[in-house]
């Protein structure tokens, strides 16, 4: 009977211990570097991340966004928006490692040019002006969203978010955030 127990007990302790450094190493994975796919895509956006894994729970992170189409017109879905540096913090519901359910609150510095008026000539050729004024804005907001990361440390994340301009300094008070992030955990 004190063999079967010791037997036991080794097996329990050793499995433990494997588990133990399955998640150390985990755990040592602090870092993230993503690109917002949805955002390169259908805006041409190049919107680059990188996330702080502070504890199982919570990270911190920045997101840098640049405008690649420095033609764009006044169908555009974002707001004219050529920068914006969106710092974040995010916590997680799950019982994964920095995975899983996410809310985040975030800040966002962003600039642009906005279209104001279109002026028309009264005579041939007939052409028409826009005037446009450059603009900077700050806002506050919070997303949500889910985190997805395989044990290679590939991550995938879906959020949406929303936030308010508080310095109004142009005609849109309201903020988008979000996309579908691919990346790498290291």
């Amino acid at each position: 009977m004190k063999k079967i127990t010791l037997v036991v007990i080794l097996c329990l302790s050793s499995i433990s211990i494997f588990a133990q450094q399955n998640d150390k190493e985990y755990s040592l994975m602090k870092n993230e570097v993503k690109i917002n796919m949805s955002n390169l895509i259908a805006f041409k956006f190049l919107d680059v991340g990188y996330e702080k894994i502070l504890n199982e729970e919570s990270t911190i992170g920045v997101n840098v966004l640049f405008n690649l189409d420095k033609n764009s017109d006044s169908s555009d879905f974002d707001e004219y928006r050529t920068f914006s540096i969106t710092p974040y913090y995010r916590h997680f519901f799950s019982n994964k490692y920095a995975a899983g359910f996410f809310v985040e609150v975030f800040t966002m510095l962003h600039s642009g040019e906005e279209e104001l008026d279109t002026l028309y000539t009264d005579f041939p050729p007939y052409e028409s002006f826009t005037n446009s004024e450059k603009y900077t804005d700050f806002a506050v907001g919070v997303s949500a969203g889910a985190k997805f990361v395989s044990k290679r440390g590939f991550v995938a994340e879906i959020y949406l978010g929303i936030g308010r301009d508080l310095l109004n300094n142009h005609d849109f008070e309201v903020v988008g955030r979000g996309g579908v992030a691919i990346g790498y955990r290291f």
